[in-house]
């Protein structure tokens, strides 16, 4: 059995940066991609892929293109999050899917981890 367990959240003032960790423990295939969601406070948000990491290729949302940066060291994945803003405040949830970047969780992730929060606020 898998699990992903998340670490690094906290309060950040705007601007500021954090590190999020992801370890797996059980057996995760190299071939998965792993990678970070977040789902924003309010009703209707729905979980968004932040970035996800397989082998040498990645892929990121838009919004966090050149702050965020995601690194994988065997079956831990990190999400160095700089220029933090308010709206990237959200609970923040690894996973892991044998899918590639680019289709991953698509039909559901195979593995998540409990989500970790992080508020940007002054």
């Amino acid at each position: 059995q898998v699990q992903l367990v998340e670490s690094g959240g906290g309060l950040v003032q705007p601007g500021g940066s954090l590190r999020l960790s992801c370890a797996a423990s059980g057996r995760i295939f190299s071939f998965y991609a792993m990678g970070w969601f977040r789902q924003a406070p309010g009703p209707g948000r729905q979980r968004e892929l932040v970035a996800a990491i397989s082998g040498s290729s990645t892929n990121y949302a838009d919004s966090v293109k050149g702050r965020f940066t995601i690194s994988r060291d065997k079956n831990t994945v990190y999400l160095q999050m700089n220029s933090l803003k308010p709206e990237d405040t959200a609970v923040y949830y690894c996973a892991a899917d044998a899918a590639t970047v680019q289709a991953m969780c698509v039909r559901g992730c195979d593995y998540w981890g409990q989500g970790t929060q992080v508020t940007v606020s002054s």
